[in-house]
């Protein structure tokens, strides 16, 4: 990959970034772009500080799933993360469940997002909801008007199981254990209902991670392809199932603590890998 970074240090060389916009938020410079760069495809940096070159966009229709939200111009990734869609759209078909609804994916040459997320900055993050592809087309309106619904029971933090059964539970199984993975973020009572059930083989359990806000969708996270060295991964998960202890912290009160610390201010594009100015400023 050295003829990669040698490219990339060339155009960063190139830029003529005037140093105001460098104090910018990355947000604002990265959300007017909706175009990606061409040539080398490659995420650059880390999943909530980074950017992505060579991007490619999601199909808004194809075998076994449907995008939404289609005016926000989040359908960009990674190669990889556009043949994981259409591989998880094909397997979980398998089961019965007839197709997927993508959510966000990433902006076209990635960066911050001015809304929703802190990470999908590198084209290896996407959401799929939970609700099941219809079996028609929907029309631009409804993408961007219907609504993910929660599959928990209101106010609590357990799954409701009306609206979360097997079906469910077998397509983050599908989701979980296709390759690339590295983690999928989901509600801690829809880990709960994972871990409480009869699997025989577990270890897909340990990429399966409560987080916050994920109640109507799962959010995927792919590792950085082999050869990427401008990517960085993620820690690995701690080893095991995280079923125990670790699980048991999220139904307790203090997850959700209001913080003392002050919110940090929005990344400007001197916060970002330097690459990432080239990106920015790629003419094609």
């Amino acid at each position: 990959m050295a003829p990669l970074r040698t490219l990339l240090t060339a155009l960063f060389a190139l830029a003529l970034t005037a140093p105001e916009a460098l104090a910018q938020p990355a947000r604002d410079l990265f959300g007017a772009i909706h175009t990606p760069t061409t040539g080398t495809q490659t995420p650059i940096g880390s999943y909530a500080r980074g950017c992505l070159a060579g991007g490619v966009q999601l199909a808004t229709d194809g075998p076994g799933w449907q995008a939404m939200r289609l005016s926000r111009d989040r359908r960009w990734g990674m190669p990889h993360l556009v043949e994981y869609i259409q591989a998880l759209a094909k397997s979980v078909q398998q089961d019965g469940w007839p197709g997927i609804l993508v959510g966000d994916m990433g902006a076209a040459r990635g960066g911050p997002m001015k809304s929703g997320h802190a990470s999908h900055q590198i084209g290896l993050d996407v959401d799929i909801w939970f609700e099941p592809m219809p079996g028609r087309t929907l029309s631009a309106e409804e993408r961007e008007n219907k609504s993910a619904v929660s599959v928990l029971k209101k106010g609590t933090r357990e799954v409701d199981p009306t609206r979360f059964n097997e079906a469910h539970r077998l397509l983050l199984y599908r989701a979980a254990t296709l390759p690339g993975v590295a983690r999928i973020f989901v509600a801690p009572g829809i880990k709960r209902s994972l871990c409480n059930a009869n699997w025989r083989d577990r270890s897909f359990l340990n990429k399966i991670r409560p987080w916050y806000g994920h109640d109507d969708h799962f959010h995927v996270r792919l590792s950085c392809p082999p050869g990427a060295t401008l990517c960085e991964n993620q820690a690995p998960a701690p080893a095991g199932e995280g079923c125990g202890d670790e699980l048991a912290w999220w139904f307790t009160d203090e997850p959700y603590k209001p913080s003392d610390t002050p919110p940090s201010p929005p990344l400007t594009l001197a916060d970002l890998p330097k690459e990432c100015r080239a990106v920015l400023e790629w003419k094609g």
